[in-house]
């Protein structure tokens, strides 16, 4: 199975691993699923890695992040969406990662932001909770 994951559950999966994000952030280093990426997902996530509040939350290095990043591009599906527009979509900022379902053809989009999961009658999007059922 192909899923985008929104950049949050990524980041909350690392950073509370025995939370439901987390358990689907272990899924996916165990190979249960496919994980699907673009540039800009890659680009927040490591963003956000590098503030130095998260950063010092993980207790990860540079390196450790640089470690991370790259695993993440080797083992992810990157996606290069086109830039596209979505009439039905509040946030501007959540083109990213609704081109990137769009581009990959995923079974499933999985994030918490309810501007997303607004869309769930139009596009495969679901909660962390229910995506962890389907693991």
């Amino acid at each position: 199975m192909k899923a985008v994951l929104d950049s949050n559950v990524i980041l909350s999966g690392l950073i509370l691993p025995k939370s439901v994000p987390g358990r689907i952030v272990q899924a996916w280093r165990e190979a249960r699923f496919d994980m699907v990426l673009s540039d800009a997902i890659l680009e927040e996530i490591e963003r956000i890695l590098r503030y130095p509040k998260i950063a010092k939350r993980l207790k990860w290095s540079e390196n450790r992040i640089d470690r991370f990043i790259l695993l993440l591009k080797f083992k992810g599906l990157v996606v290069y969406p086109r830039i596209q527009e979505f009439e039905d979509l509040r946030d501007p900022g959540d083109v990213p990662i609704l081109a990137a379902l769009v581009e990959s053809n995923a079974e499933v989009l999985v994030t918490g932001d309810k501007d997303l999961l607004s869309l769930s009658d139009r596009y495969p999007i679901v909660t962390p909770a229910e995506f962890s059922k389907r693991l």
